[in-house]
């Protein structure tokens, strides 16, 4: 089964950190963003959440957008902030591809 990357859009949204038993961060998805990409996603998401294809900095890798409160939080991996220099409360440019199945 192929990977298409088929809908895509750019924003930009701040580094928020979550503390839980151990700190993870993400960018904020704005609500004009979440609500695009919950109908771009229809029939896609699993457990709330939705596959993408993200770009930030010159650094590509998948993960899943995280729903809260009726919007997206974008996970980023330890890999990328530490390769990136991303900051809490830095305001980042991000490229994201919801990803489908063909």
């Amino acid at each position: 089964m192929d990977l298409v990357k088929d809908w895509d859009v750019e924003f930009e949204g701040p580094v928020v950190e979550w503390r839980g038993p151990a700190p993870f961060f993400f960018v904020d998805v704005p609500d004009d963003v979440s609500a695009a990409i919950k109908v771009a996603a229809r029939g896609l998401e699993y457990w709330g959440q939705v596959a993408v294809v993200v770009r930030i900095i010159d650094i590509e890798f998948t993960t899943a957008l995280f729903p809260k409160e009726g919007r997206y939080l974008l996970p980023l991996k330890n890999v990328v902030r530490d390769s990136a220099g991303i900051t809490v409360d830095q305001m980042l440019t991000v490229e994201l591809t919801v990803e489908r199945h063909r």
